[in-house]
């Protein structure tokens, strides 16, 4: 069964954070709130945590993983950032954006784009996604908690606790939102708009 963790939305208490971070150093499968919806996320180097995302949501090698990082300087560790995207990315996160760049070696290969060696990154405004990966010291390895059949992210706590508690080994109920980030390729010398989401697009048009 999985452990439910009841965190403050806004001031996350860090003993309740910290039992969390010691499971997923364990390698352990969570769900948590984003500002989109809940996500699955384990360790980056948590390889049967991966194997466990890919058969709840039913997906195959080619699906586009996303780091979840605190801020720019742990993003920086893992995608290659020029100082035109720099200042894009730093005057717009935290933010509701994922943003594609350049994987650096860092990245596993495996959850790089075959084509392009590009991965997805973002900072996300929820409190308890940004304090989580605070005291983690390192991004979570992260899928949106969309299952197979569903139309939408799971938002709410207790439902992904009712229908995954066999399947993941924590849940943090907090406050989620309801539309998915803005996807923004910032891989190529022009910015691409590959989703409308959440965030705000004019910026990056």
């Amino acid at each position: 069964m999985a452990r439910f963790f009841d965190i403050h939305p806004e001031n996350p208490q860090p003993r309740l954070l910290n039992q969390v971070v010691q499971m997923l150093l364990q390698d352990a499968l969570i769900a948590y709130p984003t500002d989109s919806g809940y996500a699955l996320g384990c360790r980056l180097g948590n390889k049967a945590g991966v194997e466990r995302i890919k058969a709840l949501r039913h997906l195959d090698d080619r699906h586009q993983y996303t780091l979840v990082c605190h801020d720019f300087a742990q993003l920086s560790q893992f995608v290659v950032v020029s100082n035109t995207v720099f200042r894009l990315i730093k005057a717009h996160t935290p933010g509701s954006y994922t943003f594609i760049l350049p994987a650096t070696r860092e990245v596993p290969r495996r959850f790089m784009s075959p084509k392009k060696r590009t991965v997805g990154v973002r900072i996300p405004p929820n409190p308890v996604a940004q304090e989580l990966v605070l005291t983690l010291g390192e991004p979570l390895l992260s899928s949106t908690l969309l299952l197979p059949g569903d139309e939408h992210p799971m938002s709410d706590g207790w439902e992904v606790k009712e229908r995954l508690d066999h399947s993941l080994d924590a849940v943090i109920d907090g406050t989620t939102g309801t539309e998915p980030t803005t996807v923004i390729d910032l891989s190529e010398a022009d910015p691409v708009i590959e989703r409308y989401g959440a965030g705000d697009p004019t910026p990056f048009e």
